[in-house]
């Protein structure tokens, strides 16, 4: 099935539209751009640089994606953008190209209006972002991580899988895997409970998190790399805990976000 373009929109040559590709009406498409088949870019939306969108995707209007870096230091260098399967991108979103190795997106990622992800950020699949959430460059989100309503998320923060991050928040330190913050600045409540229960995490996985998560930030003056180690010798095996701790182990230039001193028992 040929791609269908509306007669208002520009593709530049070059660019390249897979089989079933739908480009409605006022759109601009670079001449670096690839799109991925089935994909529908609904109207009024702005493609460019060297990016590659996967199949299936749907770009409603005033989407903005992979135009050059915002980062002044950049000089609007034009780096690259990759945008997984099945990613839903709403009103007014802007994605920038990397200035450096380039933006990743995973597969099956919602980005809700108004949100905007800056250069060289990694976000895995089945990533939500709600309405007028801000990353700054070079964050790092994980798999089915969730970020609420109008936070804004400093730049080299990573967020790790299935966290969820409460709307209105300024996430300054790194969120553990599994865990909900919340917050400006943002820290920790426990554990993302309902989106883990939502996912089909038996009782008994979300117990040991529970009680790994009690180690980890136990009120105690043992320094944090031997609490890691204690979760690494102590929950050897799980799969889950290891995602945590390898979390914990790999480098970062941010703090750890934590509990504050009367937040509640996970």
């Amino acid at each position: 099935m040929n791609p269908s373009v509306h007669p208002s929109s520009v593709v530049e040559d070059g660019a390249r539209l897979g089989a079933g590709v739908a480009i409605g009406p006022f759109c601009h498409i670079g001449a670096g751009v690839e799109i991925g088949d089935g994909a529908t870019l609904l109207s009024h939306v702005v493609v460019g640089g060297r990016t590659r969108i996967g199949a299936r995707a749907r770009i409603f209007p005033f989407a903005a994606v992979g135009l050059p870096s915002q980062d002044f230091k950049a000089a609007l260098a034009q780096g690259a953008l990759t945008i997984g399967d099945d990613c839903v991108i709403r009103e007014g979103v802007t994605i920038n190209a990397g200035a450096g190795e380039g933006t990743r997106i995973g597969a099956r990622c919602v980005f809700l209006a108004a949100s905007h992800v800056a250069h060289d950020c990694r976000l895995g699949d089945d990533v939500i972002l709600s309405n007028q959430v801000l990353l700054g460059g070079h964050v790092e989100i994980g798999d089915h991580a969730m970020i609420g309503g109008a936070t804004a998320v400093h730049q080299h923060v990573r967020i790790g899988a299935h966290a969820f991050v409460g709307g209105l928040s300024g996430v300054e330190g790194d969120v553990v895997p599994f865990a909900l913050a919340s917050g400006n600045r943002a820290h920790l409540f426990g554990l993302n409970r309902v989106g883990l229960q939502r996912r089909g995490f038996a009782p008994e996985r979300i117990e040991r998190l529970r009680r790994a998560y009690r180690l980890l930030f136990a009120r105690e003056a043992r320094p944090l790399s031997e609490r890691i180690d204690c979760l690494s010798r102590d929950f050897a095996g799980d799969a889950d805990i290891a995602a945590i701790v390898e979390f914990l182990r790999a480098p970062s230039t941010r703090p750890l976000c934590a509990p504050r001193a009367r937040a509640e028992s996970p």
